[in-house]
């Protein structure tokens, strides 16, 4: 859209279907942008400083600082334009997210948002191309010169002056993805489009892009393992494991359920259920608990008893009733409070569950069976701050521009931070547009 309305010719070409077109954008639900004071979409200031904070927290570290920086300022006007382009915001959210400050959510969710942004570049002119799929570029002396693509089954070539990649990460593609997880990817959810092989990152990474990214790192949470094979999206996702505990399939505890709020922590599960065998884990509650939580699309498995819910779980009933029983033994009295940090916590048990840890002793019985949900990927193309692909010598390439998860390694090297997808999808996608204009214009200028 920024390159149309800069009075550039636009030819996109999208790899799926209409109906599931946009990506993961169709599943998300927020954006994270700086802002110095409280709107009708959000309930106080979040600066600059407060946002590379928490980006340092949950990369650790793993991010191009400067470049990061550089997309929070320029993240500071994107909710304006957002909603010049068709995009509307609820009003400031409220409940266990804890993002009404930080976060502005989308009215219709992410879909309704893509249809806004289609219906939008339609109207500026934008040509649109469906069932398109980019095989291949074709870069003459560091420059773009076309792209092969295929659609409707006829192999066809797009001549360009500029090309803008983004094209997301490679989180549907089971065989690249075993070539860094093994075996286990094979379990792996895939909660968003089927559409993103990584075919553009593989391209420009063999023409010699300069990738930045662990190809082990990724967007995985723990999602109802009941959930389709790809495409099941934000429904899937399940928050009851701070309320309860998660066993796997041999009913053993592995790690402190109430280390953090979600959705701070929630990210790390997908990680840890992955490390278990089979890739399978279970999250259990009691009916003290049920309501505490925003429910999976799929109701849980009820028993009226530890033992009972073991067999349906398929799992060992005397090992399932001892990790309960040694579970409850450990809890200590405390004031329990489900919106904050509390003082319940277990005492002489590993692992330990530091908050909201209460005995499992009120039936019925709950169970949500656990599994992988791939989200998105970080191995990524090296950009710099004009949004250019930079390649193995460290030059850039003049006219191929990337935006979105197939460039967020550079900035978002490691753990989640809700909502900042978008921020640098659309920070990155709008420098992309008036970049690549701009090249257009100045090669025209020189020839």
């Amino acid at each position: 859209m920024t390159a149309r309305e800069a009075g550039a010719s636009v030819l996109l070409l999208e790899s799926s279907p209409r109906e599931f077109r946009g990506g993961n954008s169709r599943h998300t639900r927020n954006l994270r942008y700086f802002h110095d004071s409280g709107n009708r979409h959000l309930t106080g200031p979040y600066l600059e400083d407060e946002f590379m904070s928490d980006l340092l927290l949950v990369t650790k570290g793993n991010t191009n600082e400067e470049l990061a920086r550089f997309a929070i300022r320029e993240s500071k006007n994107i909710g304006l334009w957002m909603e010049q382009h068709g995009g509307r915001f609820q009003p400031a959210m409220r409940g266990t997210l804890h993002l009404a400050r930080t976060n502005a959510f989308f009215l219709g969710g992410g879909k309704a948002l893509m249809n806004a942004y289609y219906a939008t570049a339609e109207r500026l002119g934008v040509e649109i191309l469906y069932e398109a799929t980019a095989e291949d570029l074709e870069i003459r002396e560091g420059l773009f010169a076309s792209a092969a693509f295929e659609h409707q089954g006829v192999r066809r070539t797009a001549r360009a002056r500029a090309v803008v990649l983004a094209a997301g990460g490679y989180q549907a593609n089971l065989e690249w993805l075993k070539q860094s997880w093994g075996p286990p990817a094979e379990n792996f959810i895939i909660r968003g489009t089927p559409y993103d092989k990584g075919r553009m990152l593989r391209v420009m990474l063999d023409k010699g892009a300069r990738p930045i990214g662990d190809p082990r790192q990724g967007h995985a949470v723990a999602i109802d393992a009941r959930a389709p094979k790809f495409d099941g999206g934000i429904v899937t996702r399940l928050d009851c494991v701070p309320f309860g505990i998660v066993v796997n399939k041999d009913a053993q505890r592995f790690y402190d359920e109430g280390e953090e709020f979600w959705p701070k922590r929630y990210a790390i599960w997908g990680r840890l259920v992955a490390q278990q065998p089979e890739q399978i884990a279970y999250c259990l509650i009691d009916s003290k608990s049920i309501d505490l939580f925003m429910p999976s699309v799929f109701p849980p498995i009820k028993a009226g008893s530890i033992r009972d819910l073991a067999a349906r779980l398929k799992l060992d009933p005397a090992a399932l009733d001892d990790t309960v029983q040694a579970f409850n033994a450990a809890t200590r009295p405390g004031s329990f409070d489900p919106a904050a940090l509390d003082g319940c916590a277990t005492e002489g048990i590993e692992p330990a569950k530091s908050h909201w840890a209460r005995p499992l002793d009120t039936p019925p019985f709950y169970a949500y069976p656990l599994r992988p949900g791939i989200t998105f990927t970080y191995l990524s193309l090296t950009v710099n701050r004009r949004a250019q692909v930079v390649m193995q010598g460290g030059t850039p390439a003049e006219n191929i521009f990337a935006a979105g998860e197939i460039m967020s390694g550079n900035i978002l090297g490691q753990g989640y931070m809700a909502g900042f997808g978008m921020t640098i999808g659309t920070v990155f996608g709008r420098i992309a547009g008036k970049e690549s204009v701009r090249y257009v214009v100045d090669s025209l200028k020189r020839s």
